[in-house]
């Protein structure tokens, strides 16, 4: 029995691989606004939530998300992109993290911790635009190590 369970190990290893892509999660899906995420780091897959797709379109909305931290976080910054039809049409980036300016409770994590959030963002725009588009988002460290990365698909339509 313990040979069988250990070439069931076996096989499983073998099969996820560093080509294999992480699921599709799905963050809500009400109404005309649907938003599914997929992380783009090859070696973790994270996990993100909101309260409800219809708190996205208002200016600050709250979120979780947690993970095991691959990498410390002296210094985080963070780059999103929206992308159009395969076009980069917006791209913002801003420093989270930085020695004797932090602002949120995880800076100085250390590989390994939790990281765990749970509080308000602000998208810092008044609706989400109609269409269907991706937002990549993009967390780095000091070393320049992906400490997150994630593709979000966002379709928002009107319902006649």
């Amino acid at each position: 029995m313990k040979t069988s369970n250990g070439f069931v190990l076996i096989l499983v290893l073998l099969y996820i691989d560093g080509s294999t892509e992480w699921p599709t999660h799905t963050v809500c899906k009400e109404d005309n606004l649907e938003i599914h995420y997929k992380s783009c780091d090859p070696q973790q897959d994270f996990a993100f939530s909101i309260d409800r797709c219809s708190d996205v379109a208002t200016h600050t909305f709250n979120v979780r998300a947690a993970m095991v931290l691959r990498h410390s976080i002296k210094e985080l910054y963070v780059k999103v992109d929206l992308i159009i039809s395969g076009k980069t049409v917006l791209t913002y980036s801003e420093t989270l993290c930085e020695p004797g300016h932090s602002k949120f409770i995880f800076c100085g994590k250390k590989k390994g911790e939790h990281l765990y959030y749970e509080g308000p963002v602000t998208l810092g725009i008044k609706e989400i635009p109609q269409g269907d588009y991706t937002v990549s988002a993009k967390l780095t460290n000091e070393d320049h190590a992906t400490v997150a990365c994630a593709e979000f698909t966002v379709k928002n339509y009107l319902e006649y």
